[in-house]
């Protein structure tokens, strides 16, 4: 398809979306970075900027500042990362609408983003246990109730964990084989006995298709992975039929498996190895001034100075 005749085609911010996604540059992307970018601007186009209009049906040449000012504003009622995630990847096609001299500037530029409040919530053992046995209670749940599992037994993100596939797995070995997608980094860890087993009986269900933990119900004879706008609700639901407190979210699990590790006194490297960050200072912000980090601290000193004294 000629996209330079396409170019002349354009006239809404609709249609620079579809040109963006026929573009070198989208084609170039990983598939699954593709498959959220695709849903992120589906819902961008369906803002509404006014009563009775949309952001996607906006000519090109009338996008204002004030336009995409109203968009973040809706944004926002799904959440400040929702807000900002929504807002960049909107900025990304209308960069290229720059580049093609088809607005002046990028409207979007012009947007205060607001700040991410570093979170601090963490679950405690008892709280994970509770949501894993109410999510595999239901087969509607089971595959959420993975994925939360994975990122807490793994360290590791929720995007990472939902779009894995079987290829990741080596059962043989009871390993994870993973590149993260935030960083690149890879890492290569070891499943434990509990989610092993839940693996395998996964395997036996879905293992006829590429994902590890896919919709359990196809659409359109397909299986799909979740979008990630799609966890969040059906989390909300276990919590809420496991009666845990509406703070938690799937996210906290990564930083709650480090901040484990770092207060049962692993070294700094050896979690990185795990974790995936590649230098001692991006570990900082898991490095909680809590009640068992200051515990062990003052234990360790109490016990070398006894082994000095003795």
């Amino acid at each position: 398809m000629n996209l330079q005749n396409n170019k002349k085609e354009i006239k809404n911010l609709s249609d620079m979306v579809g040109y963006y996604l026929r573009s070198p540059q989208f084609l170039a992307l990983r598939p699954q970075t593709q498959k959220g970018y695709e849903y992120r601007l589906s819902n961008v186009l369906r803002t509404p900027i006014t009563p009775a209009s949309k952001i996607g049906d906006t000519k090109l040449s009338k996008l204002s500042v004030a336009h995409c000012k109203t968009a973040y504003q809706m944004w926002l009622k799904r959440g400040v990362r929702t807000a900002n995630v929504m807002a960049t990847t909107t900025s990304i096609v209308l960069n290229m609408a720059e580049e093609l001299e088809l607005i002046v500037r990028n409207p979007m530029r012009s947007v205060s983003k607001m700040k991410e409040r570093g979170r601090k919530v963490m679950w405690t053992s008892d709280q994970v246990k509770v949501f894993l046995d109410t999510a595999y209670s239901q087969y509607k749940w089971r595959s959420i109730g993975l994925i939360v599992h994975m990122a807490y037994s793994f360290a590791q993100r929720v995007g990472d964990m939902r779009s894995l596939e079987w290829s990741n797995i080596n059962f043989d070995e009871k390993r994870l084989d993973l590149e993260q997608s935030k960083k690149r980094a890879e890492v290569h860890l070891p499943i434990e006995e509990n989610l092993l087993a839940m693996l395998t009986k996964q395997h036996e269900e879905f293992g006829f298709q590429n994902y590890v933990v896919p919709h359990p119900y196809p659409r359109g004879g397909q299986y799909r992975i979740y979008n990630d706008v799609d966890i969040s609700p059906l989390v909300n639901k276990i919590k809420e039929a496991a009666n845990l407190p509406k703070e938690l979210t799937a996210m906290d699990m990564r930083r709650t498996a480090i901040t484990e590790m770092v207060e049962a006194g692993v070294d700094t490297t050896q979690i990185m190895a795990v974790s995936g960050h590649n230098s001692p200072n991006s570990m900082r912000p898991y490095i909680k001034h809590t009640y068992t980090s200051a515990t062990n601290a003052l234990t360790k000193r109490g016990e070398s100075r006894k082994n000095e004294q003795g």
